[in-house]
This record gives structure tokens, sequence and C-alpha cells, in this order.
């Protein structure tokens, strides 16, 4: 469970929920860029795809950050003893 030093798979369920939690904040913004392209505020409507441009690349570095824990191997400054 902990043998890198931290608890992998609540690390992989805590970052899964910052997951979820990014996309719905882009489906909110998709859906106020539409609403702003519609009602003619172009500069707003601009401002609004490319928040959602940018919480995409959020949501790769978090699928990495998922990556890195898979292939983390324990590192050699924590040891584990069995108590």
């Amino acid at each position: 469970m902990c043998e890198s030093g931290i608890n992998i798979p609540q690390m992989r369920i805590s970052i899964g929920q910052v997951d979820d939690a990014v996309a719905m904040t882009q489906q909110w913004l998709e859906q106020l860029h539409h609403l702003c392209d519609h009602g003619k505020k172009h500069a707003s409507s601009v401002d609004l795809a490319q928040a959602n441009v940018m919480l995409g690349e959020v949501r790769a570095k978090l699928d990495a950050a998922l990556a890195g824990l898979e292939d983390a191997a324990p590192s050699p400054d924590v040891t584990v003893e069995l108590l």
C-alpha cells in the first residue's frame, strides 16, 4: 500500500476526483462559450474557449501524473518495516 511512501491507490482516486471536477468545469465553459458566441460577445467567447483548451491541458497533465504513479518504483530513501 505505502511502499513508495504514499498511498498509491488513494492518490489515484484523488487525481481521478480532480479530473472529474475539471471535466465538469470544461462542460460549463463550453456552454458559456456558446452562449457568448450566440450573444455576439466575441471577445468573451474567445477567452472562454481558450480557458477550455487550458483545462484540456490540465487533464492531460493529470493523465501523465497517473501514468507516473503506475511507473513509479519505490524510492530507495523509503523503508517499510513490519511492526
